[in-house]
């Protein structure tokens, strides 16, 4: 039973995803009738520690705080990807998995799991911003940049930022049950598990690359999303050969025709969900799927996620209307 948890910090530490680790694993509420961890910061660089929001902290453990605890949770830091970790802390983690703790990070933490060995032969979740990173600093890590957490236990990964809350309740999830996390979850207001993975949180911008003889057909298949396009008529308008046209546009964008079109209708179909009020029917005919079900096919294969799951999600708030107006 989880009972010991330490949070493990380097200069640079950032703030949010050290707190997310204190605010599930380091607030009392007995009065709830929920468990109490035996909670404690310590140290890997000293005991006035630097964070990348502009004030320090002062930690009162090292890292023999560490040969205690149950589960050792790294959190995110400045610098995290590029830097050098003390061999101590890498020590330390790899003795913590060996006597069977478990080990947690929160976003770049997970650079600090993969110094010490312990993403080798495992899959792994880091923010999709350092996914390519860590996969070319780690070939042996199954770097998975779509998801929010990876529990390979006794190794926990969580991606950006807040999904540290849900590798967190996780975690809680599975030594205490649904009720216990549940009930964190409610007094952190926040869902006790979220749907989906972070592909839809990933920015695509529409790709604009040089293109010496597809960039009029690019242009106008952009003006022509919600008809049906083929490479035959693609082809006629580059005047060339279907053969050569797709043979160019690969050269030249880098895909083939069906997935620059599927890409740019999805991202089409994103911007509508997220600033109109449009039914999922029409934005389907007007992004080229003609229908509500292969929108939500596409959505789900790409992005995790439903489309009325994502309006939910990055939609503002509707604006308020007093009574009667």
């Amino acid at each position: 039973m989880l009972q010991n948890v330490a949070a493990v910090l380097l200069n640079g530490v950032h703030p949010f995803e050290l707190g997310v680790v204190c605010e599930v694993f380091g607030l009392d509420r007995s009065d709830e009738g929920l468990p109490v961890y035996d909670f404690a910061v310590a140290s890997a660089e000293g005991p006035e520690l630097s964070t990348h929001a502009g004030f320090s902290v002062h930690v009162e453990h090292g890292l023999e705080r560490l040969e205690e605890a149950d589960l050792i949770a790294v959190p995110a830091g400045q610098a995290y990807v590029n830097r050098a970790y003390p061999p101590e802390l890498l020590d330390a983690l790899r003795r913590g998995v060996d006597r069977g703790a478990r080990i947690l990070s929160v976003c770049s933490g997970v650079f600090v799991l993969g110094a010490a060995g312990l993403l080798d032969g495992r899959e792994c979740a880091v923010h999709w911003k350092h996914a390519q990173e860590l996969a070319i600093r780690h070939p042996r890590a199954k770097v998975l940049p779509d998801v929010l957490y990876v529990d390979e236990g006794p190794v926990i990964t969580s991606a950006g930022t807040a999904a540290g809350i849900d590798a967190c309740l996780h975690i809680v999830r599975t030594e205490h049950g649904t009720e216990v996390a549940n009930a964190i979850a409610r007094r952190m207001v926040v869902p006790p598990h979220r749907d989906g993975g972070q592909a839809q949180f990933v920015a695509r911008p529409l790709p604009r690359t040089p293109c010496d003889t597809v960039g009029g057909v690019l242009t106008w298949m952009e003006r022509h999303l919600d008809e049906e396009i083929t490479v035959e008529q693609l082809a006629e308008r580059a005047l060339m050969s279907p053969r050569t046209f797709a043979r160019r546009f690969k050269e030249e964008t880098g895909t083939t025709p069906y997935r620059w079109l599927l890409r740019q209708r999805l991202l089409l179909a994103q911007q509508l969900l997220e600033s109109g009020d449009e039914t999922v029917d029409t934005i389907a005919g007007r992004t080229g799927f003609g229908t509500a079900a292969a929108l939500r096919h596409q959505f789900l294969r790409a992005l995790g996620t439903t489309p009325n799951a994502y309006r939910r999600t990055f939609r503002g708030p509707m604006p308020f209307s007093p009574a009667g107006v």
